[in-house]
């Protein structure tokens, strides 16, 4: 059975980056940059039999219905777009041509698409719409070396928001860890890279251990006393951010074998008012 040939329309970073990586994959594959005329993407879209719109979420829409005026996608396609958030409803100005409509989300940065082919394998990526596209998208995404991870409709905003807290919150804090280093005197050129090595090892953990085993630190040891010294050189927003995050921390910890008695001390501290 040939293989599926595939048309990524949008040169974004993401649309370039998986054209790269399928091609690097040996898959026939063409890249349709979206500022050109629709018509002329009308032959690269009918020779395909898998259409990617690689574009913001804002211009899915606009896409999907310049390709609709434009006649070229019929039954035998498949339209995915790449949106975390937004299930196939994006494509409804599809819905008449009979194609296979659904979403492929790579779960992963792409800052660089020279990176993606390297940065996309092993990565997961969700799954969402019709049978025929959910497929189309399993395997388009097995191609390039990601795992395929089917998510209802319905979940697609709170697994994007999972994802947001996951990728983009880790920077935030990360970034609240430098300035409070560079507070602590250290060197703000180092500060941004200290915590590098620390985070690789508890990714490294995570994915050996789950988040509950992983978990280590004052608060999975019952240290109250560190906790303490930790509050006490704390700003008040730094101290109602680390509580926050210190209450979440003792769920963890209590599935991790913490004692009640202790995990209820903590709670206590971090419920005190300033």
């Amino acid at each position: 059975m040939p293989e599926s040939r595939i048309a990524v329309i949008g040169t974004g970073r993401m649309g370039r980056g998986l054209a790269l990586a399928l091609e690097r994959a040996a898959r026939p594959v063409a890249l349709l940059g979206r500022e050109r005329e629709p018509g002329a993407w009308s032959e690269a879209v009918r020779d395909a039999d898998t259409l990617v719109i690689a574009v913001p979420d804002t211009a899915i829409g606009d896409v999907a219905g310049a390709l609709a005026d434009g006649g070229v996608v019929g039954p035998e396609h498949i339209v995915l777009h790449l949106s975390g958030l937004l299930d196939r409803g994006a494509l409804v100005a599809l819905e008449e041509s009979g194609a296979g409509l659904g979403s492929l989300h790579p779960l992963q940065t792409v800052a660089d698409p020279a990176t993606a082919p390297e940065r996309l394998r092993g990565a997961y990526a969700a799954v969402e719409g019709d049978a025929r596209a959910v497929a189309a998208a399993e395997a388009l995404a097995r191609a390039v070396g990601m795992t395929p991870v089917p998510v209802p409709a319905a979940g697609k905003p709170l697994y994007h928001a999972a994802a947001a807290i996951a990728a983009n919150y880790t920077v935030v804090l990360v970034g609240v860890a430098e300035r409070l280093a560079v507070r602590a005197g250290i060197a703000p050129e180092l500060a941004g890279k200290l915590f590098v090595p620390l985070l690789e090892g508890a990714a490294r953990n995570i994915a050996e251990l789950g988040p509950a085993a992983a978990l280590t630190g004052p608060i999975r040891r019952g240290d109250v006393r560190t906790i303490f010294a930790h509050l006490a050189a704390l700003d008040p927003d730094d101290q109602h951010l680390y509580g926050t995050l210190g209450c979440l921390a003792v769920a963890l910890a209590r599935d991790a074998g913490l004692d009640p008695s202790t995990a209820r001390l903590i709670e206590a501290v971090f419920n005190e008012e300033p």
